[in-house]
């Protein structure tokens, strides 16, 4: 299945410093935290995106590790270039499409992450296969997508302002069953783990621009609620008249909560 599917910089930014800014947890913490990566080891991070990963495997090792980047976006590629420069070049970063054979040795390395992304690959049981592909023996998957009860205020916002069903999300759908299950059929062994991050916005302006930057970026999976910008402002001011309500009416703020599987494989 092929999901159409184009990651922006600008859109990618704003979600993550809204997720630093608003939210209790760091998922790079939690990552770090359940891999405990050794010193020297070989990391290939696969649907890099613009580095978020890279710096924090590169932090965490103090950059005694080779660790890898790849991503299909030259957007996104040029802004993780842009990192290893201030790294001091001593990250790899290369183009790869997930969705293609990967242009890398067998059994190589000792950890592949793969965040957020894997949900949008055309061929999971293909995609997986390769990434076990370049993994030694002993070498570990670290994926993570959402799970079917990630940021319910989002959605509840949504339908509340335009009426209509929201339609299947490629990660919440996907990630904990087919995804998983794919997974747990390629290694030896799989664990799943599960991140819950609370934001909390006391004013509905940040709660709008992440919801601004999740539409626009998964515009494609939206078109069932708007078509070109003039649809798209008018959804946004419905979806504004319901979290201010929604605001004024709790005591507590928005409270979205992220809530993130973690799957680590060994093969």
């Amino acid at each position: 299945m092929k999901i159409e599917y184009q990651e922006t910089s600008e859109d990618l930014a704003t979600r993550i410093n809204i997720h630093e800014q608003y939210g209790a947890r760091n998922i790079d913490d939690w990552m770090l935290e359940l891999l405990l990566i050794p010193k020297g080891s070989r990391i290939l991070d696969v649907a890099c995106g613009a580095g978020k990963q890279l710096r924090a495997f590169h932090n965490y090792l103090d950059g005694e590790a080779e660790i890898t980047g790849v991503d299909i976006s030259d957007e996104l590629l040029a802004d993780a270039a842009k990192l290893n420069r201030s790294l001091g070049e001593k990250l790899i970063i290369k183009k790869l499409d997930f969705n293609q054979p990967f242009p890398l040795e067998n059994d190589y390395y000792d950890l592949l992450s793969c965040c957020f992304a894997i949900y949008y690959a055309a061929d999971i049981p293909f995609t997986i296969r390769e990434m076990h592909r370049v993994l030694k023996p002993g070498g570990r998957l670290f994926t993570s997508g959402p799970m079917p009860d990630n940021k319910q205020l989002f959605y509840d916002v949504i339908s509340e302002a335009t009426g209509k069903t929201i339609p299947p999300m490629p990660g919440s759908s996907r990630y904990s069953s087919e995804i998983l299950e794919n997974i747990r059929s390629t290694f030896s062994h799989v664990e799943l783990h599960r991140f819950e991050n609370p934001l909390t916005f006391k004013g509905v302006g940040p709660f709008l621009d992440y919801t601004r930057a999740s539409l626009s970026e998964d515009r494609k999976l939206w078109s069932s609620f708007f078509e070109g910008a003039d649809e798209f402002e008018e959804v946004m001011q419905l979806i504004s008249k319901v979290a201010s309500r929604r605001l004024l009416e709790s005591e507590d703020g928005l409270v979205m909560t992220k809530v993130v599987g973690g799957i680590v494989a060994l093969k």
